[in-house]
């Protein structure tokens, strides 16, 4: 009798709350298994592996502080060692801090490309480089689109204005990424990106405000939850997907905004 294939292993950066969390719970749910990433929430982080458990998807938690290039070299090979092996990486966790033109500083732009682009780009460069391993050994039959790296943007890439700056800088160098590292990966790792719309509501907006501005898009709706899960699971899935980025969020980018959403 064949021996069945162990379920594949993905790495969800901020997995512990929000939208990571969401992620992390759908994915194991379609049977995979999950490396949940926090940073300090770990006590969310262990509420999402034992949710996880109960949607009958293996998961464990993993420290990592994504501004520090030594911890997160170290990321990959915590999650291989428990796992024995990596299929995928969703770059979900983000630095969002406010800054302007006025306000800019090299320090604050250095914080969020370190966190936000270079976390990303080692952390494809790590599961090239453990696919390949696997490939040297004979352990791996060749699967083409099987591997991938999901990278989460934001539709204002599309729709650009002055606010939180050098985040908005950091998540287009990571677009800018996307292309390149679909190439350098390639025939090995597939690169994706997921653009969502206003999604969540946050400390800087009431409710009755975030329903207003979801509803601000030519579908009369922006990005839920629910939708931006069902396209990494996409991405992830659809082995012929590389080096483009999924805008999901009702239309938003197509339509002028002058101030960030938080702060309109």
């Amino acid at each position: 009798m064949p021996v069945a294939s162990p379920a594949p292993v993905v790495l969800v950066t901020g997995a512990a709350k929000r939208l990571g969390r969401e992620i992390a719970l759908a994915l194991a749910a379609g049977g995979w298994r999950v490396a949940v990433h926090y940073r300090s929430s770990a006590e969310d982080a262990t509420k999402t592996v034992a949710d996880c458990a109960m949607l009958a998807g293996a998961a464990a938690p993993f420290h990592c502080e994504l501004d520090d290039e030594d911890a997160v070299r170290e990321l990959l090979p915590q999650v291989i060692s428990h796992f024995g092996q990596v299929d995928a990486v969703v770059n979900n966790a983000s630095t969002f801090e406010h800054d302007s033109v006025a306000s800019f500083s090299f320090a604050a732009l250095e914080k969020h490309m370190r966190s936000n682009t270079g976390a990303a780009i080692v952390l494809a460069q790590a599961l090239h480089a453990h696919v390949l391993a696997r490939q040297a050994t004979g352990t791996l039959a060749e699967q083409t689109g099987r591997f991938a790296v999901i990278n989460l943007l934001d539709q204002k890439l599309w729709n650009p204005n002055p606010d939180f700056f050098s985040y908005t800088l950091s998540k287009a160098a990571l677009e800018a990424a996307n292309t390149m590292l679909a190439i350098a990966l390639a025939p090995q790792v597939r690169v994706v990106g997921v653009a969502p719309g206003l999604t969540l509501t946050s400390h800087m907006l009431s409710d009755e405000k975030f329903e207003a501005l979801h509803k601000l898009s030519p579908l009369g709706r922006s990005s839920s939850p629910l939708d931006v899960v069902a396209t990494v699971k996409f991405a992830l899935e659809n082995s012929s997907i590389t080096g483009t980025t999924l805008l999901v969020d009702g239309g938003q980018h197509l339509m002028k905004f002058e101030r960030d959403f938080s702060l309109m």
